[in-house]
């Protein structure tokens, strides 16, 4: 530790008074992983990496946590940190500091220091807060846009290009298909990874950098946003899903880089459409997909317009023709005309 973080000052009552329990599981992209009862939280353990989905409970109210399983205990927001970051709860109230934008004075008396509450504290626990994903400082490169795998997914030359994706050859996602994430303004603030065909055992299709959360993005949506604002907007569940209804030729499209609709993702859709746009929903037809759509929809509807797709059991939108697709949304398109 630097000697200038040896003195810092960190109040940890005014830690745990100004910064939710929400706001820490959202900034680690876990709150779509759990439950929500009234000011209750449930799911299975992040800490631990546990399956029960019962064992891992938040208070909103008491804005703190508590593990039924492994971990043997709970805490508060400085707890938690502390044990995901594998660190002392001195440095997790320093890191909380940081991600939070709290301002504190340094020195050892605390009586005189200033920490600003942060806005969703300032309210009930539960109140929405815009975080957002920090842009990136770097960028991969070069890709290889000519992968084999890139082909086998019926990706075209040019949707690769457009998408910026392509095999990785060096750092942490060497050998894996890197996908660019940016934000609603176009900035780089992630890669996804994506393991060139059936992943080794033990190792996920999938891989995101640890602090991204992709609850807070909607994958596509800084090119989507310059599509025709008449279109209706497809949202889907995966990267591939949303590239090829672009190469289709619907290029309103974005992804949820999953099955569940985040609050942030909900916001985010809604402020593209408007109360008046449409809404449409290509999931996968399997269970999860079913259930992500069947929520997607009935929180949707209250703000705007939503219609769906239901596809043959199984299928997905990745695996569909092109001019498949488009009949699919078309046909859509028309039924909303026609009402």
């Amino acid at each position: 530790m630097s000697e200038n973080n040896k003195s810092r000052f960190v109040g940890f009552d005014q830690l745990k008074q100004s910064i939710s329990m929400q706001q820490v599981l959202d900034r680690y992209g876990l709150l779509e992983k759990l439950r929500r009862s009234g000011e209750s939280l449930t799911g299975p353990c992040p800490l631990h990496q546990g399956h029960n989905p019962t064992q891992f409970r938040v208070s909103l109210l008491k804005n703190c946590w508590i593990c039924f399983g492994d971990c043997h205990g709970g805490g508060s927001i400085l707890d938690f940190v502390a044990r995901m970051e594998g660190i002392t709860v001195r440095e997790a109230g320093m890191q909380l500091q940081d991600w939070f934008n709290m301002r504190a004075g340094n020195g050892a008396q605390g009586g005189n220091s200033k920490v600003i509450p942060h806005p969703a504290m300032q309210t009930r626990p539960s109140a929405p807060v815009r975080l957002t994903n920090a842009p990136l400082r770097f960028a991969l490169g070069p890709l290889d846009g000519a992968h084999p795998y890139l082909k086998e997914r019926g990706l075209t030359a040019e949707t690769i290009t457009s998408f910026g994706i392509g095999c990785c050859a060096h750092g942490l996602l060497r050998g894996w298909i890197a996908i660019p994430i940016h934000d609603a303004k176009g900035k780089l603030v992630a890669y996804a990874g994506r393991w060139p065909g059936v992943p080794p055992e033990g190792t996920p299709k999938y891989r995101l950098p640890r602090g991204f959360r992709k609850s807070l993005e909607l994958f596509n949506q800084h090119r989507a946003a310059k599509a025709g604002s008449s279109e209706l907007l497809v949202v889907v569940e995966g990267f591939f899903g949303a590239m090829r209804v672009w190469q289709a030729g619907h290029r309103r499209v974005v992804s949820l880089m999953g099955s569940m609709l985040s609050a942030a993702q909900e916001e985010r859709i809604v402020e593209m459409v408007g109360p008046e746009g449409r809404v449409l929903l290509l999931f996968d037809e399997d269970g999860a997909g079913r259930k992500g759509r069947a929520e997607s929809r009935e929180r949707l509807s209250k703000r705007t317009s939503v219609g769906v797709i239901r596809l043959e059991d199984g299928q997905q939108p990745d695996a569909i023709e092109p001019q498949e697709l488009l009949r699919l949304i078309g046909q859509h398109s028309e039924e909303e005309v026609a009402a």
